[in-house]
């Protein structure tokens, strides 16, 4: 097995928003807020290479929507899906499957492209695309607080195009056993959303997706004003960072620019980050 960080490109949330009740001179002072108040963010997704499977876990905001849309999240630096992908020596084709952790359009937005004919059609032609069977009917038939999140033209196409695979199990952490790996279920965020647990060199990595965007979201009580179900977040954090501490887990940061991979440990304050590294430098 291989594995390696794909970043797809950057863009600019609320601060906020981000940290929910949490009072700006807090949060501030581990992800600093711009003019507008918003902090950096990426998109990182992680490829799993393993045999005869290529598997891409979420795909970032992809391009295929307007400029008015992503006028609000202020795009910056150069990355994108498919440039990474080629850096690292890969092609879109390739890919075997892609695991979506859950379905806001910052994470499933390049499962889906829009080809020269105006078409909507998947990226990936020759994966399978997987997500959950109850959080995928949750995005379908979205509540208000989370309808703007959930974008048809980012999820219909994908079953529309035959190539949809759905877990259905309902365990905290089920075993994915087609791709080779565990998922840890939370939904504190989101309705069963899937965080990939790989065991890795003899090491554990917990692909932490929107339970622990950033590092700066480690505390318990940091939570996102995006969250559903705020109080069962902090339940699920503190359950899962014990386990992490305990078992000596790493986590793989989907959404922090500055650190990509985390080794724990546990303080006075509670769990906190002990060292950071990149997924290349680390193995």
């Amino acid at each position: 097995m291989k594995l390696f960080a794909v970043e797809t490109g950057n863009f600019k949330l609320d601060g906020g928003a981000m940290f929910g009740v949490v009072p700006k001179l807090l949060w501030e002072r581990t992800n600093p807020a711009d003019a507008k108040n918003r902090i950096d963010m990426s998109a990182r997704a992680l490829l799993i290479e393993d045999g005869q499977r290529l598997i891409l876990i979420d795909t970032g905001l992809g391009n295929k929507q307007d400029e008015k849309f992503f006028g609000h999240y202020d795009l910056w630096g150069g990355h994108s899906l498919e440039k990474s992908l080629k850096n690292l020596g890969y092609h879109v084709d390739e890919i075997t499957d892609v695991f979506l952790t859950h379905l806001h359009f910052d994470h499933v937005g390049g499962a889906i492209r829009r080809a020269k004919n105006g078409l909507l059609v998947p990226t990936f032609k020759n994966a399978h695309y997987w997500s959950h069977q109850a959080h995928w009917r949750w995005a379908t038939q979205p509540n208000a607080r989370e309808k703007a999140s959930f974008l048809p033209e980012n999820i219909l196409p994908i079953e529309q195009s035959g190539q949809l695979k759905l877990l259905t199990e309902k365990d905290a952490i089920i075993e994915v056993s087609p791709l080779g790996f565990d998922a840890v279920l939370v939904d504190g965020h989101t309705e069963k959303q899937m965080l990939p647990l790989i065991s890795y060199k003899g090491q554990k990595i917990l692909f932490a997706a929107d339970l622990i965007p950033t590092a700066g979201h480690l505390p318990i009580p940091y939570v996102m004003g995006y969250d559903t179900r705020p109080l069962l977040t902090l339940e699920e954090k503190t359950r899962i960072l014990q386990k992490a501490v305990q078992e000596s887990w790493l986590l793989f940061l989907e959404h922090d620019p500055h650190h990509e991979l985390l080794g724990l440990k546990e303080t006075e304050k509670g769990v906190r980050m002990d060292f950071y590294n990149t997924l290349a430098k680390h193995f």
